[in-house]
């Protein structure tokens, strides 16, 4: 339980932040899984892009590690190529 006026505005903030990180990583996966859904190459490619530069922008603002992208980005790749 905080007692500080500070450490009440944390908690507030944090609060704050959790609720916008959670969604923008339910979007992530949410394009993440459109991709594995898609059987057409040229739509899966399209897919792809998108989802890779959604998972580039949640690296950059630490909302997911950067290996962590990197090994998501590889294997949509992987998958597209491979169809």
């Amino acid at each position: 339980m905080p007692i500080t006026k500070q450490a009440k505005k944390r908690v507030r903030q944090a609060e704050e932040r959790r609720k916008h990180n959670r969604s923008r990583r339910s979007k992530m996966r949410s394009l993440i899984k459109k991709v594995y859904e898609i059987s057409d190459k040229e739509e899966a490619e399209k897919a792809l892009k998108e989802a890779v530069s959604y998972l580039d922008r949640m690296s950059v603002k630490g909302i997911i590690h950067e290996n962590n992208a990197a090994r998501k980005k590889a294997q949509l790749t992987k998958y597209v190529n491979n169809l």
